[in-house]
């Protein structure tokens, strides 16, 4: 595993998603409730921005047609999509963000 740095936790602010590109991905950190979690930045129904829909819950939603994947297994909860995406580990060593592509 290699860790690569992309934030400080307070980059990253609760019900809400940022941008990073780790390695060749672009890869959204949502913070719910406090808890980080890494997944695909790329919705694989039409190819838009997750980071830029809302994050309800554990979920993230895509602000072009409304699918809707859970930021903790990458696996679709509300069409149009049906594939899943990748989620990527993320740690926290003292303020810093990690995540693991």
């Amino acid at each position: 595993m290699t860790f690569r740095r992309v934030a400080a936790v307070s980059e990253i602010r609760p019900g809400a998603a940022r941008v990073f590109d780790v390695g060749d991905r672009e890869i959204a950190v949502c913070n719910v409730d406090g808890e980080l979690y890494a997944i695909d930045n790329v919705c694989s129904h039409d190819e838009g921005s997750l980071d830029q829909g809302e994050v309800i819950g554990c979920e993230i939603e895509c602000p072009k047609h409304g699918a809707r994947f859970d930021v903790r297994n990458g696996k679709v909860t509300a069409p149009p999509a049906f594939l899943t995406l990748d989620v990527f580990p993320v740690r926290v060593v003292g303020s810093e963000v990690e995540v693991d592509v």
